[in-house]
């Protein structure tokens, strides 16, 4: 009974701003062209670099999601600096990942997480473009290839929603956008995140439940626990947003806010198949890079985190408390009931399919 309250609590603290959140992505999707993106991204150098990082940090991508629109990106002629830049930020954070952040974990949190993102992105950036000339034609099996990455982004189940490579220029009226918008707001983004954010709260229910501090105390809050969580990301093909409330469970459990820090940058940004991709895009030098910057950078932070959690004897159990104090209560219960109400449509969605996807291979 305690689980099923635990759950619920959480439920109810993070909806409003995850709903927040989402909304402001639609918004992103509405006004911000995704061709505006490659058309910057294509020379070599710093700049694009710090460009592709920007554009990707806001954008609600999870971490299979980003992959065909990052090899789209590619395609249209951004550089391996930039594509890079991009393939690490937009996991790592987003508008989404950001409100429920500052919910679940309280302000500071908020603020280093997208900046932790961005550092690790440009400086994966800089090392991967270091000798990069401008980027050649396509390759004569470009197609194929983001074909098939596409469906294998879009076989995963944390975005079923979001394996479409960035198109090209198409007319479209205000009326249409805005039903783009809505749709890729409440639709698309819900059912992406759906199934891991359950996940997510489900697993810091079970650790605000069951999990004593002492047992999670033990790791220490230096370079092994960061190697423990980081060890614990590295497979996880989880969303920003799904990471959050795992996060949440395990620092208000005993875990340091350093090593918290480093699991919702590593688990995001790391996977095999965007391990795979910057081997067969970009090549072993990138995917070196790409991992020690995500690896590195992260560590970096963490140290920094519990450094300035000390000096400023930071408690992120009052932050935490002081953002749910902040929603009106009604507003709370109400971001929660639509919430579910939208979730429970999509996953009905999801069974539906897939019961009608049965039936026809069977047939």
């Amino acid at each position: 009974m305690l689980l099923i309250e635990n759950f619920i609590e959480l439920f109810i603290e993070s909806a409003p701003w995850l709903v927040l959140g989402l909304i402001v992505a639609g918004v992103m999707k509405i006004f911000v062209p995704s061709q505006l993106m490659a058309k910057h991204l294509g020379k070599p150098g710093l700049l694009s670099t710090v460009k592709a990082a920007l554009f990707g940090a806001p954008l609600p991508l999870c971490s299979c999601g980003v992959i065909p629109a990052a090899v789209g990106l590619r395609r249209s002629g951004a550089s391996k600096a930039a594509t890079t830049s991009f393939l690490i930020s937009t996991p790592e954070t987003g508008v989404d990942s950001i409100s429920i952040s500052y919910a679940m974990l309280g302000p500071f949190m908020a603020i280093i997480r997208p900046i932790a993102a961005l550092t690790s992105a440009i400086t994966a950036g800089i090392l991967v473009g270091k000798d990069e000339t401008p980027v050649a034609a396509q390759s004569k099996n470009a197609d194929n290839d983001l074909e098939s990455c596409c469906a294998a982004a879009a076989e995963d189940p944390c975005c079923a929603g979001d394996a479409t490579p960035i198109q090209g220029s198409i007319k479209e009226t205000p009326l249409t956008k805005l039903t783009a918008g809505l749709r890729f707001t409440f639709v698309d983004l819900i059912r992406d995140i759906a199934v891991w954010l359950l996940i997510g709260l489900s697993f810091a229910a079970l650790i605000k439940t069951y999990v004593p501090n002492e047992f999670l105390l033990q790791w220490g809050d230096g370079f092994l626990a960061f190697v423990v969580m980081a060890i614990v990301g590295v497979p996880m093909y989880i969303c920003a947003t799904a990471s959050t409330p795992i996060a949440a469970g395990l620092l208000f459990s005993g875990v340091s806010p350093g090593a918290t820090l480093v699991f919702m940058l590593v688990g995001p940004a790391t996977n095999i198949a965007t391990v795979g991709l910057v081997k067969s895009e970009l090549g072993n030098r990138a995917l070196t890079a790409y991992l020690a910057s995500v690896v590195g950078v992260s560590f970096a932070f963490g140290y920094l985190t519990n450094y300035l959690v000390v000096l400023w004897d930071m408690d992120f159990l009052a932050q935490a408390q002081h953002a749910h104090e902040m929603v009106y209560p009604p507003l709370a219960y109400a971001s929660s009931v639509l919430l579910a109400g939208l979730m429970t449509y999509v996953l009905a969605g999801k069974v539906h399919r897939a019961y009608i996807q049965q039936g026809t291979n069977a047939s």
